[in-house]
């Protein structure tokens, strides 16, 4: 139950946050120039109102259909959304882009999918457009006919629910669900689900809403780390806390807080005491914000406020804060509780499961997985041996289970887990914010990878027999056999041990040498080692260039460097360095064989020695 309200609030974030910047413009324009702004402009004004109505449910939406239909869905979900909004322009229809976004990036896929190795030749892009305009027509007039009246609807019986909670002073009571979301990383689907659709229908009213404060006001969790700061017995936690107050409150990151009730669980009754009594005083007053106040800064929190309420705001921040700090100090004085460092790994592990980066699990869930992504960052060397050895490996237990590899900018939209290194994880879930990410340290022999073995295996999935692609985005095998890839010149074998620049430099310049490459590639190879090291794993490296450099590819080639006494890749030695330029997938069935290869032991081992270039061209062959 956790698990799957915090992935549909992934994905409600995932169609949100992205766009988080049209709605602070909307809260700009309208804190200065609406009736009550701070220079009321009535020309002016007419920009937020269709930044409100028009753009901001076309941007949800192509961003929802986007998620499920990649490009095409994006644009399939922008006609679509029209049809709801046009049903009642003067509703704002938020919820009905989160609905009329991923259903239309659903129905392109399906029909992509249906079309799929069917497409007459030669009639591409004309199905390809009509399919498009006539697909976002239909569900148009659906969202005109359904979707618009019955979010219209929801969104009337929700308004009405929190103006009762409004008239009868119990508003303040939803913050009894509010913190404990918060910490338990589920205030993605409150926040962006209920309380953003119906503060921005609010404040197209009003001019302002108080649901916009609900979740962002700081004054909670600053009384949390205040209580930590004076009164905690533990001398390293005390120490860390004043770091956390600057962070949490001018830089609005509340994550900053968590671990600190982890530490001692009953410390959240400050925050929500806290809170109850910030909304009640927003209540009494009349408060609320213009836009969201992203990130939850008392900076971002002032800079939403109406001119008017700045003051009484800022008193419900203090209030908030002084009432969490004198709950929580009491909590904090007379409690030991867990230790700082237990609580962050507490809290990494939830954060963790809640967007589905690495843990010591590597994924929330195994169920319904197809497809699994290996990404590094040009798609060309380590993802696709990596790729390839747990393709090898899972096959057997999962035949159903699509395993490609592709750059990290460029995962497909239906992809269910993403495996990348530590420092490509942002651009992976800049990518495809939906996906479930492992994280490793490297595609050959990571503990991540036989615990995704593991969850992936115990969830069977043997009814599909689908076949397994060869690898790479385009998911179609070579057409090159090993031969015309690799040739012996290409092999150099009991090299004397020479620093990692050099020996990068050195397959660089072979590839050059035998017209692999032009010769800036070997700069780009550099670089990459720079970005992110191509050491595999089984001393094995396989150095190649960044992604930018594919325009200098002439053809694809892989050299191999033998070096029996290593190369220091950092703390790990690599007696086997391969150079590789790949033009398409033409590489992917030589890595194949490496890594048929190195799963033998004897055979790896008889490779970092051998002096025969004949038996090393034999194996690869």
């Amino acid at each position: 139950m956790k698990n799957g309200v915090q992935r549909f609030g992934k994905f409600l974030s995932a169609m949100i946050m992205p766009n988080i910047g049209a709605l602070i413009a909307f809260g700009f324009l309208a804190a200065f120039f609406n009736g009550s702004g701070w220079i009321p402009h009535e020309g002016f004004a007419t920009i937020f109102s269709a930044i409100l109505v028009y753009l901001i449910p076309i941007l949800i939406a192509s961003t929802g259909g986007k998620l499920i239909g990649g490009e095409r869905g994006s644009v399939v979900a922008a006609i679509a959304v029209v049809g709801a909004v046009m049903s009642d322009p003067d509703t704002t229809m938020l919820m009905a882009a989160m609905i009329m976004g991923p259903l239309a990036g659903f129905c392109i896929k399906k029909f992509d999918d249906a079309m799929e190795g069917h497409m007459p030749a030669g009639f591409e892009m004309l199905i390809n457009n009509f399919s498009v305009g006539i697909l976002g027509m239909l569900l148009a007039m659906f969202g005109f006919l359904a979707v618009g009246p019955l979010m219209n609807v929801i969104l009337g019986i929700l308004s009405a629910g929190v103006r009762f909670l409004v008239e009868h002073s119990v508003l303040p009571l939803i913050a009894v669900f509010i913190e404990p979301a918060k910490v338990l990383f589920l205030n993605n689907a409150l926040n962006h689900g209920i309380f953003t659709p119906i503060a921005t229908a609010q404040a197209a009213e009003t001019g302002r809403s108080i649901m916009y404060m609900l979740e962002a006001n700081p004054g909670p969790g600053l009384g949390v780390l205040l209580a930590y700061m004076f009164f905690c017995k533990d001398q390293e936690t005390k120490q860390s806390a004043p770091g956390a107050v600057i962070i949490h409150l001018l830089g609005g990151i509340h994550e900053i807080y968590f671990p600190y009730i982890l530490m001692n669980p009953f410390v959240i009754v400050g925050p929500i005491l806290g809170n109850v009594a910030a909304i009640f005083w927003f209540n009494l007053t009349g408060c609320g914000l213009v836009g969201p106040a992203s990130p939850g800064s008392i900076i971002a929190y002032l800079m939403m406020a109406p001119g008017d309420k700045i003051v009484q705001i800022v008193i419900g921040v203090v209030i908030a804060t002084v009432i969490s700090f004198v709950v929580s100090s009491a909590i904090v004085r007379r409690a030991k509780g867990k230790s700082l460092e237990e609580a962050q790994e507490e809290m990494a592990s939830r954060k963790a499961q809640a967007k589905g980066t690495a843990a010591p699990a590597a994924i929330t869930s195994a169920e319904g997985v197809k497809k699994v992504v290996f990404a590094c960052d040009a798609g060309m060397g380590s993802s696709a041996m990596g790729a390839t050895k747990f393709r090898n490996r899972i096959k057997a237990n999962r035949p159903d289970l699509t395993v490609i590899n592709t750059s990290v900018d460029t995962i497909p939209q239906d992809c269910d887990i993403a495996v990348v290194q530590v420092t490509l994880v942002e651009r992976a879930r800049k990518c495809v914010p939906h996906a479930q990410i492992v994280t490793i340290n490297n595609f050959l022999a990571d503990p991540a990878l036989d615990t995704l073995f593991e969850q992936l295996s115990a969830a069977g999935g043997q009814e599909n027999n689908a076949p397994q692609p060869a690898g790479g985005a385009a998911e179609k095998p070579s057409a090159n056999s090993g031969k015309e890839i690799l040739v012996k010149d290409g092999i150099k074998l009991n090299l004397k041990p020479v620093s990692k620049e050099d020996a990068i430099r050195a397959a660089g310049e072979l590839l050059t040498k035998l017209g692999y490459v032009d010769a800036s590639y070997i700069d780009a190879m550099q670089e990459r080692e720079k970005l992110l090291t191509t050491y595999m794993g089984l001393g094995v490296a396989i150095p190649h260039g960044t992604s930018q450099a594919k325009g200098t590819v002439k053809k694809t080639g892989i050299v191999v460097m033998q070096y029996p006494e290593g190369v220091a890749f950092g703390e790990d030695k690599a007696q086997l360095i391969f150079g590789i330029a790949g033009v398409g997938d033409e590489h992917l069935e030589l890595l194949e064989k490496i890594c048929g290869m190195l799963e033998d032991e004897e055979t790896l081992e008889e490779f970092k020695k051998t002096n025969d270039i004949g038996w090393v061209m034999e194996k690869l062959k």
